[in-house]
């Protein structure tokens, strides 16, 4: 009974079913074997001779396939059909040898299949083969070079770069990506032009849109209407003169569907259309695969089995009719370099079989399901067919132009499953209907519009366009994508803002140093390059060894040269490169460079544990900061105006906006500051919000129990109010300022008992008159420390002296509530006041509540 190992327990599962009880199926969970992280696991002085070690994780695994083989004398490797697969399978029978678990008797076979099917896993176990050895050299040449590159060029980062974490062969240069692409933003100088568009309409009453197209004469171009005053002359000539049709042309067109799915496409169209990340899209088609309902996701083909073709072409007729199943097949070819990469395309291993027939109940799983199996089907139906009608209209005197539009679609096709999606959608005129005109038709004004638009900079990568454009330079591989894109954000590197990657201040300095010391590295024709002497590796074609001396011949020569640079030289290379960016040219023509806080100092760049940042050469007389990204005036830095004496001004550091009073000084080499809360913006700040913020903590007074101060402040969450060791967090930054003794308290009481252990849970009313009749929410009589009060919303106002809480009508309470809430500034919350249609407005913070309960 041979052993049959793979990479997961839910392959294992599956494979099992179809192989039966004549086989035992294990899981390696994954690699068992890897470089240890410690110097020397290469050994570049000795042919680079590589040191594996089991994992710790790993040695059960390996251990149950060794006692597994000493009943079954047969190992069948059953890994993915790839260079990770394959290392997997070689990695394992070396730990087996290693053990003693393999005899020389013992037959050891490879056996590999594209989809976990009984179809393809029967004819995989009819053909076994040996282990790949040149596609295991390839996947050697790559560890090696990973180590070297991070093993050696990770402490250079470490000891110039405080703050850096890791530098990567390919994550380096998909972070270059990133920060040329906001670099170029950074740089982009927007251009404006104007466009004039015309409602008019036809002898039959019907409105249409046309844009104009030439002007006195000549044919316009996107930038020759450049201000208002042009655009308006525009206008006026268009309604100064009579319009007819000068020409109807009607063309016919077609659209042809996309290829089916490889990784880097599927990637794509997943953040698209549904905002996966790489790693998550990998993910959930993993367990599609391991379950046998798709084939092999990490691929760079998108040819498919003459089976599956076939099987496609019967769904498509059987679903939508024979007139969307084209004369013959479709045929893709690959155009991927490397073989050994390009498995059959990422398709459904039963085409009949949609998202609801196969019954998944994981929300990413049916959706992505359902996308490969459409993009599948439609890769095979007859394509669309349209008629593009073009419009031109103009004047007697031939003095302006207009043209109009329109698309109509004969024969929907493919697009009645699918549509591509695309990363920046433009506005396409070209999909409307336009309704029926003639030569000579005269057109009508109805109204004539100038509009005016500026030239756009270059979007953000999003994780999709990121691998796309890795792909278009030939940087990684189908099995490489997701992790490198994932790498250098868990490296805090760069940070993922509405579906947009943007680079963080260390991920710039990173990428600016390896410019500049490794520029070679990071370059995308090396690293491209480095690629296809891999791919030649895997196809047998050359020795990985020398590739490895080759490489290791000049970067060794320059990880020597780096290290012996101090910190303060590669400080004022990076500060030189990262000039135009630091310090952009002044329109008054002063020196961008000069402190603008103490005005003698010139600034700077630093680093610190949390990246680069700008500071001034007298610190520390002057601790002026701000980050990388824009000067003093774009942070909107100023003085607010004077405190006892005292300069309160706004400043912008390394962690955001804060407010500080005074300068530094001999004396006071820490002058106080406060930073500003999250929803306070710079430019709403003015001398009595800094004075507010600057006065914090606030003692909100004793505690009745043991007489320790309870204060209220503005912590790293948010919100608080504290007492001892305890905090409890508060729902708007306003409550520091307002809240009382008795709210405190019980804010305190809720905290303690939630946490299991402390003075009590939260009181319980006295008495329980009902909602607020006026603005709703509970109106309650509560027991205070201070004597019974009544409750409502964030208000407590105290019973007057001799009266009894069981006596308190609602109308008395909603009396005592309106007195207290005008008292201490929350009018807005009572419904007798006006402004009570604030509410809303002024509760929006709350929505950072779950941010703020980490504190506590």
């Amino acid at each position: 009974m041979p052993v049959v190992v793979v990479e997961s327990p839910a392959k294992a599962k599956t494979i099992n079913k179809y192989l039966g009880p004549d086989y035992t199926v294990l899981a390696s969970y994954g690699h068992v074997r890897d470089l240890p992280p410690k110097d020397g696991s290469v050994d570049t002085e000795h042919d680079f001779e590589m040191k594996w070690e089991v994992g710790a994780d790993s040695r059960k695994h390996v251990k149950a396939i060794a006692d597994a083989l000493k009943d079954d004398n047969a190992l069948i490797l059953a890994t993915d059909p790839d260079r990770e697969g394959e290392a997997i399978s070689w990695h394992l029978e070396e730990a087996l040898r290693k053990r003693r678990a393999i005899n020389k008797d013992t037959p050891v076979q490879r056996v590999v299949f594209n989809a976990i099917t009984k179809a393809a896993v029967t004819e995989a176990m009819q053909n076994p083969r040996d282990v790949d050895g040149p596609l295991v050299e390839a996947y050697l040449a790559r560890r090696a070079l990973d180590y070297l590159v991070g093993f050696n060029l990770s402490p250079v980062l470490w000891r110039k770069l405080p703050g850096a974490k890791s530098a990567g062969r390919v994550q380096s240069v998909c972070l270059r990506l990133i920060v040329e692409r906001e670099m170029e933003i950074e740089a982009f100088k927007p251009r404006e032009y104007w466009s004039v568009k015309a409602i008019l309409k036809t002898p039959r009453g019907q409105d249409f849109e046309a844009r104009l197209v030439s002007l006195a004469g000549k044919k316009l171009d996107r930038y020759d209407l450049e201000n208002t005053t042009q655009a308006e002359m525009a206008v006026q000539a268009i309604e100064s003169r009579d319009l007819s049709v000068t020409s109807v042309e009607a063309k016919p067109a077609s659209r042809n569907p996309s290829p089916p799915f490889m990784t880097s496409t599927l990637q794509q169209e997943a953040s698209r259309k549904f905002g996966m990340g790489a790693r998550q899209c990998m993910s959930t088609a993993q367990r599609l695969y391991e379950a046998g309902h798709i084939t092999y996701m990490r691929t760079d083909g998108i040819d498919m089995a003459p089976e599956a073709v076939t099987e496609a072409r019967a769904a498509i007729g059987d679903r939508f009719g024979k007139d969307y199943v084209p004369s013959s097949p479709r045929i893709y070819k690959n155009k991927a370099k490397n073989a050994q990469e390009a498995h059959e395309c990422i398709r459904p291993t039963d085409m009949a079989r949609d998202a609801t027939a196969l019954g998944l109940t994981d929300g990413d799983q049916k959706k992505l399901y359902d996308l490969i199996w459409k993009r599948t089907l439609a890769c095979q139906m007859e394509g669309a067919r349209m008629e593009r009608t073009t419009v031109e209209i103009g004047a007697k005197d031939g003095q302006v132009g207009l043209r109009a539009t329109g698309q109509v679609v004969l024969f929907d096709g493919f697009l009645r499953v699918y549509e591509e999606g695309r990363d920046d959608v433009a506005a396409d005129d070209d999909d409307k209907r336009l309704p029926q005109m003639a030569e000579g038709d005269a057109t009508a004004k109805q109204g004539v519009t100038p509009e005016q638009h500026f030239t756009q900079p270059p979007p953000r990568y999003t994780e999709a366009t990121l691998v796309k454009r890795m792909e278009e330079l030939g940087i990684g591989r189908p099995s490489t994508y997701a992790s490198i894109v994932t790498t250098i954000q868990d490296r805090e590197y760069v940070r993922k803002d509405k579906n947009r990657l943007i680079p963080e201040d260390k991920g710039r300095i990173v990428t600016v140093f390896l410019l500049n010391f490794f520029r070679k590295y990071v370059g995308y024709e090396f690293t491209a390059n480095l690629e296809d002497q891999l791919d030649v590796v895997s196809a047998g074609g050359a020795d990985y060894k020398e590739l490895l001396a080759s490489f290791w011949r000049d970067f060794s020569a320059a990880i020597a040269e780096t290290s012996e640079l101090r910190i303060s030289e590669v400080l004022d290379v990076l500060d030189e490169a990262l000039t135009p960016q630091l310090y952009p040219p002044k329109e008054d023509g002063t020196d961008p460079r000069a402190c603008p806080l103490c005005g003698d100092g010139s600034l700077h760049l630093k680093t610190s544990r949390s990246g680069g940042f700008v500071g001034c050469s007298r610190y520390p007389e002057c601790r002026y900061t701000r980050p990388i990204g824009g000067d003093a005036a774009e942070q909107g830095d100023r003085v607010l105006g004077e405190d006892a004496g005292d300069e309160i001004s706004l400043r912008s550091g390394r962690f955001g906006p804060y407010v500080q009073r005074g300068e530094v000084t001999e004396e006071v080499k820490k002058p106080p500051r406060a930073s500003l809360p999250k929803g306070w913006s710079p430019d709403d700040m003015d001398l009595e919000k800094a004075l507010m913020l600057l006065s914090l903590p606030r003692e909100v007074g004793p505690h009745p129990e043991d007489g320790e101060m309870i204060e209220a402040g503005i912590g790293r969450y948010g919100p608080f109010v504290k007492h001892g060791r305890l905090y409890a967090n508060l729902k708007e930054v306003d409550d520091v300022f307002t809240i009382g003794m008795n709210r405190a308290v019980e804010e305190l009481a809720a905290k303690a008992a939630k946490r299991g252990g402390g003075r009590g849970a939260a009181a319980k009313p006295l008495k329980e008159l009902g909602e607020h009749p006026e603005s709703g929410g509970p109106v309650n009589v509560m027991d205070g420390k201070y004597g019974p009060y009544v409750k409502w919303d964030k208000v407590n106002a105290t019973l007057p002296k001799g009266t009894e809480p069981g006596d308190v009508t609602m109308e008395m309470a909603v009396e005592l509530i309106a007195e207290k809430a005008a008292k201490s500034g929350k009018g807005r919350k009572t419904a007798a006041k006006k402004p009570a249609a604030k509410k809303p407005a002024a509760k929006k913070p709350a929505a950072k509540k779950p941010a703020a309960k980490k504190e506590a």
